[in-house]
């Protein structure tokens, strides 16, 4: 990867932001977990990223949002201006702030749906007003800086959502509050809970009335959203964890680690031990 430059801003190792000039395309084939939270914000270039096995072709402005225990690969970039947003849990809870900031299950905590917007010239420039505000507030190392970075951080996530809202088009309906609210609560549960009847008894509805909320917004069965994360969940396991298959049975609220192999299989098309064995070559 030829790089020309690469800026950092850091704030006690909690929040980070980088400035990256990339000369060439790059390719990274060994996949990464990411710890922290991150917003990549592609400025100007084109590539493919992959983001928990899934494939994402950009050209042009683009933001990504990623979450801690994501896998993140880079097929192959040529950027010519991009910025890297870096922050803990500890700096700003997503989970915690998501009542002022809407964002949980949206841009962040959601390996379900795209994870990037596009931002237009006018929404740029409110973005780059705000990251403006941000390095100059890295530079300075006043009194208060938690709270300055950490506000300017929130706008640029709040005005993220907004974005998001108007080009993806996400209803504030019933069927999407639904989602939004069952989404979560897999995220929460999917280790421990596996059938769509402990997640409707949860949410106050019949598994029936959940199924057909699902299909008025047009997306996959309840059923399916439980097994895909729990698959999910399963392949980052067996790339990153020094676990047996057994274990990681265990882990995700299998009893028998052989109906869990038989699960994996039928949805992946490889046993468990044959999808570890190939990653870790």
């Amino acid at each position: 990867m030829a790089i020309q430059e690469i800026k950092t801003y850091n704030f006690q190792n909690v929040f980070s932001l980088q400035l990256v000039d990339f000369q060439k395309s790059c390719i990274v084939n060994k996949p990464k977990q990411i710890d922290d939270y991150k917003i990549f914000w592609i400025k100007e270039g084109k590539g493919t990223y992959n983001i928990d096995f899934k494939s994402y072709s950009f050209d042009g402005n683009v933001l990504f949002f990623l979450s801690p225990g994501q896998i993140f690969t880079v097929d192959s970039e040529k950027i010519k201006e991009a910025y890297q947003l870096n922050f803990t849990k500890d700096f700003y809870c997503i989970q915690t702030h998501d009542t002022e900031i809407a964002c949980n299950g949206v841009l962040f905590n959601n390996v379900y749906e795209t994870p990037f917007v596009a931002p237009s010239e006018k929404d740029t420039n409110k973005l780059n007003f705000i990251l403006e505000n941000l390095i100059e507030e890295f530079e300075l190392e006043e009194t208060a800086q938690y709270d300055m970075l950490q506000s300017f951080l929130k706008q640029f996530i709040i005005y993220s959502v907004r974005i998001k809202k108007e080009f993806d088009v996400i209803k504030e309906d019933t069927e999407t509050k639904l989602f939004k609210d069952f989404s979560l609560l897999v995220e929460q549960n999917f280790k421990k809970l596996h059938s769509v009847t402990d997640y409707a008894n949860r949410l106050g509805i019949s598994p029936k009335s959940l199924t057909k909320h699902f299909q008025k917004i047009g997306t996959q069965t309840p059923s399916d959203f439980i097994k895909n994360r729990i698959i999910t969940e399963a392949k980052r396991l067996l790339m990153y964890s020094t676990n047996s298959v057994k274990h990681i049975a265990f882990d995700l609220g299998f009893n028998d680690p052989a109906y869990f192999s038989r699960f994996f299989t039928k949805a992946v098309q490889v046993s468990p031990a044959q999808f570890k064995k190939t990653q870790k070559n």
